[in-house]
């Protein structure tokens, strides 16, 4: 199959690539325009800068490396399916949204609000995002050393595995399920509220109020550091390393912890017989919260 190819040059104007196939097109500009590549397919990008909206919506089996998507390349990438990203800076918000097998390797997100949306299998290694509302309701993600500063990521995901990651992020992972982190580090209120099935494995977390109204929490040689008012009506086996400051009114399974600062019982709201506490050195037993 012949391959065009296109070499340089600055495309305007609505649709200006509409419906490509098999296209190689390197150090090209797309500006003042929508939609350029709007239903292409067998795309091979090369150096190429997006500054206006909606490059690719609707294509099929593309390969971008070192492209740019300038902040104006706002909803770039839609509804497309087996695409590559490959060291990309994307000033632009709300990209990626509804596609079907996406890898972003070595890919600096600036402007991350509401962006990977609705996609699944997805593979995410080197990534760092900055913006609320990462990766809501996407699904079937593999990810490792993404660096993320934004709140409310991962609402509603599913089948989840994320390695060596750094996330900053209140309200991360709420109403997903089967989410598993690896070696990572998390700091955000509220972590995994209404999830389930979520596991942590070598973890270090803060969090105020995190890690309840669990269905199954698993935690493996995690710290609590910082770490208020954990497990509130969360069925839970967890493994801590270290102290956890409080726990409040888990529902069922095992806290194993080296110290609980205050463990507060509610017996009016759960039954206590439920939960085991494995833990030598607990400075405060109450029955209502501070």
């Amino acid at each position: 199959m012949n391959t065009e190819e296109i070499n340089g040059g600055i495309f305007t104007g609505e649709r200006a690539l509409f419906h490509s196939k098999n296209i190689k097109i390197q150090d090209a500009i797309f500006d003042d325009g929508e939609s350029p590549l709007k239903e292409s397919s067998g795309l091979d990008l090369l150096g190429c800068a997006f500054k206006w909206k909606y490059p690719l919506w609707y294509c099929n089996d593309v390969r971008a490396t070192d492209c740019k998507w300038f902040e104006m390349a706002r909803a770039g990438v839609w509804y497309t399916n087996n695409i590559v990203v490959e060291n990309a800076l994307i000033q632009a918000p709300k990209n990626f949204r509804r596609c079907n097998g996406l890898t972003l390797k070595n890919v600096d997100f600036f402007k991350a609000e509401e962006t990977l949306w609705s996609c699944a299998n997805v593979v995410m290694e080197n990534v760092s995002a900055k913006g609320n509302y990462f990766a809501m309701n996407s699904s079937d993600m593999k990810i490792t050393d993404l660096r993320l500063d934004g709140n409310y990521s991962f609402d509603g995901g599913k089948n989840i595995e994320v390695h060596n990651s750094v996330l900053l992020s209140k309200d991360a992972f709420w109403n997903s399920e089967n989410v598993t982190v690896y070696d990572s580090y998390i700091s955000g209120e509220y972590l995994g509220w209404n999830s389930k099935n979520l596991t942590l494995i070598n973890c270090t977390i803060e969090s105020l109020q995190g890690l309840c109204y669990i269905d199954n929490l698993v935690m493996k040689n995690c710290k609590l550091i910082n770490t208020t008012l954990a497990f509130e009506y969360a069925s839970v086996a967890a493994q801590i390393n270290g102290a956890v400051d409080s726990v409040m009114n888990p529902t069922s399974g095992t806290i194993k912890a080296d110290k609980i600062g205050t463990l507060i019982i509610q017996k009016d709201l759960i039954d206590p017989s439920k939960t085991q506490i494995i833990c030598n050195d607990i400075g405060e037993m109450r029955d209502e919260p501070l």
